[in-house]
């Protein structure tokens, strides 16, 4: 059998030996100094799927330039593809960030009625039981949901809190050893509308997993298993914070209330 090409088929070459294990036994390629062409290499190639009996290729002595070419854009995409995958950092395959969707009011109570009431001097929250006339002292939040091109959880939604009609916004940092819950002011909120994973911004994430109609709980995005709650007391003394989940005396279910 020959092919069109300057390679031959011989026996016993000091050449061929990388090849011979791959070739039908009482074969051996040899493969000659002539110069080297592009067509060389597909002759090369198709000679060698032919003789391992490889599915698509043209059977006969002979080959159309319609093959070659195939062969050569296969090879040069094929090529393409592995040399980016492999070149890409680690990072940017699989960086995930949050980025905001939409935002609605909304204002919230605990699992004992009592509502988020804004206390300006300390900066801080506290829920209150609320009755009569006093409903006008009751948080009204910007809530803002987000998605991850990646989702990290299944159940829970990412969501940002921000006080209504400020630049005030939840978060939950570290103080004096342990998660705190925190009011910070946001100066510039196209910050709150793209955040990397790794960047410190996530400390104005939570995750809002719904447990019921409207009940949901909100774990911090920065430190898991440590959720916003309130106090179970009515003296309204302590402010609104961050808990683990099986804490005694702390309420870590809300009803989300949808006020647009």
């Amino acid at each position: 059998m020959e092919f069109e090409s300057n390679y031959s088929l011989i026996k016993n070459t000091s050449e061929s030996k990388a090849w011979s294990s791959k070739l039908p036994q009482g074969l051996d390629l040899e493969v000659s100094h002539h110069p080297i062409t592009m067509r060389h290499i597909a002759n090369l190639i198709i000679a060698m799927e032919r003789l391992k009996g490889g599915e698509g290729v043209t059977m006969g002595t002979e080959f159309k330039d319609k093959d070659l070419l195939n062969f050569l854009l296969e090879s040069a995409v094929e090529e393409h593809i592995v040399l980016e995958l492999e070149s890409a950092p680690p990072t940017s395959r699989r960086e995930a960030g949050f980025s905001s969707t939409s935002q609605y009011e909304c204002s919230v109570t605990d699992s004992e009625n009592k509502c988020w009431v804004l206390m300006s001097e300390a900066m801080e929250l506290h829920a209150m039981m609320l009755q009569g006339g006093s409903g006008y002292h009751k948080v009204h939040l910007n809530l803002s949901t987000y998605v991850t091109p990646v989702p990290i959880e299944t159940k829970a939604r990412p969501v940002a809190l921000g006080i209504k009609g400020s630049n005030l916004y939840l978060s939950c940092s570290k103080s004096g050893g342990r998660p705190t819950l925190h009011l910070e002011e946001v100066a510039n909120k196209e910050q709150l509308k793209s955040i990397s994973q790794q960047s410190d911004m996530v400390r104005f994430l939570f995750y809002r997993r719904n447990t019921g109609v409207d009940i949901s709980t909100l774990e911090s995005a920065g430190f898991r298993n440590w959720f916003i709650s309130t106090d179970m007391q009515q003296d309204n003394t302590k402010p609104v914070d961050m808990c683990q989940k099986a804490a005694p005396n702390r309420l870590t279910t809300f009803t989300i209330q949808r006020h647009n």
